[in-house]
């Protein structure tokens, strides 16, 4: 991995009045034609710290997602991002809030129609900024998830990795203060999501970003606890037996729609309960 060139993005502090946390969820639950997929989901995820979410598929773990951007409305309970209750904001107040939350989507949602700087910059082109800063700033992000060769291609001619790290750089660009992350490494080879992985990694140790990381790969969040983006050597450095990465790093475990485990990676490798155990090995 290239140096980072953005500049570095301090930890925001909690909004006045707010929970004090990027991302919460209080007693939330949602039903699908009576069919309970979340069932009083709670937890906390404190800025500058990235949560990777578990479970089997249909577990619920996209429609976490999309309940914390207010694509989906819950059945009840609260939802919190930046301090702001989501679940009270109108359609136009959530697109503010938007802007302030990077996605990435499994299958990159790029625009095929586009070229991949015109897929980066969309948000850019949206908010009106000049067409100077725009060439600057994606050129920028390209660079940090090195592709920036790829300026002037088409999706189409981009590997399905290569697609992945264009969906961060366009999630990046606009240096949100949290971003959520829908199965990144699902369909990939192991080495093209070993990459991706360390470009998560990079972007967790420069900037600090408060993250939610839905996944099915247990290998990537234990590669993530393990590990550490070093920026002498610019790649990612294995930690010391026992040694924690200095951003904080935790997991969480649905199952038929409740949380059954939310801790740092010692904390799940030492776990008693059965269904952990297994569900790790």
């Amino acid at each position: 991995m290239s140096a980072p060139t953005l500049p570095l993005n301090q930890t925001v502090p909690a909004p006045e009045g707010s929970s004090g946390y990027a991302i919460e969820f209080k007693d939330v639950s949602i039903a699908f034609e009576g069919k309970v997929v979340l069932d009083g989901i709670s937890f906390q995820l404190p800025h500058g710290e990235t949560k990777a979410l578990f479970g089997v598929a249909g577990s619920g773990k996209s429609v976490l997602l999309k309940l914390a951007i207010g694509l989906l409305r819950p059945d009840s309970g609260q939802i919190f991002v930046l301090g702001e209750e989501v679940t009270k904001m109108s359609e136009e107040q959530l697109f503010a809030l938007r802007r302030q939350v990077g996605i990435v989507f499994q299958e990159s949602a790029l625009f095929d129609s586009l070229k991949v700087w015109e897929n980066v910059a969309y948000r850019l082109v949206e908010e009106h900024v000049s067409d100077e800063e725009i060439e600057q700033r994606v050129r920028e992000v390209l660079r940090f998830v090195e592709l920036e060769r790829t300026y002037d291609m088409y999706p189409s001619e981009l590997s399905g990795g290569m697609r992945r790290r264009v969906a961060i750089a366009r999630a990046i660009i606009t240096q949100p203060e949290v971003l959520l992350y829908d199965s990144p490494t699902g369909g990939l080879d192991p080495v093209t999501s070993n990459t991706i992985i360390e470009l998560i990694m990079k972007q967790r140790d420069v900037y600090h970003t408060s993250a939610l990381m839905a996944t099915h790969r247990l290998q990537d969040a234990f590669t993530m606890a393990s590990h550490e983006f070093d920026p002498k050597s610019n790649q990612m450095i294995s930690l010391p037996k026992g040694k924690l990465c200095e951003v904080p790093m935790s997991f969480l475990i649905l199952r038929d729609g409740r949380v059954i485990f939310d801790g740092d990676a010692h904390q799940l490798a030492t776990s008693r309960d059965e269904y952990i155990r297994e569900y790790i090995s």
